[in-house]
């Protein structure tokens, strides 16, 4: 992988949380707003076609599905502090396509092996 694409893909992995904590904490009721959801899955999507090599997508797919799972089932408890099931959520919206996009390609790689 070319390092450009890997500092694109590095660069909004950080963006992206760091746009997901500030919207989670600053826009609270608007994080279902459809252009939120649209770039904070756009960034998840770069995140999962740029960021994550071969021999990272274990670990990235591993670390993704507990963060999902662990976010998803946690929103249920801590729902009632507005905050952080604000930034958990916009979160979501980020890891769910990174994980998808990273584990379709490491399918493929299975497949060619």
């Amino acid at each position: 992988m070319s390092k450009s694409k890997n500092t694109l893909g590095s660069w909004a992995f950080l963006i992206g949380v760091v746009i997901a904590v500030i919207l989670g904490i600053f826009v609270q009721d608007k994080i279902d707003n459809s252009t939120v959801t649209l770039v904070l899955v756009a960034i998840g999507l770069i995140v999962g076609f740029l960021n994550v090599t071969g021999n990272e997508a274990q670990a990235f797919l591993l670390s993704g599905v507990v963060l999902i799972i662990a976010t998803a089932f946690g929103s249920s408890s801590l729902g009632s502090v507005a905050y952080l099931d604000s930034v958990m959520e916009a979160l979501l919206k980020i890891f769910v396509p990174a994980t998808i996009i990273v584990a379709i390609k490491n399918v493929f790689s299975i497949a060619r092996n």
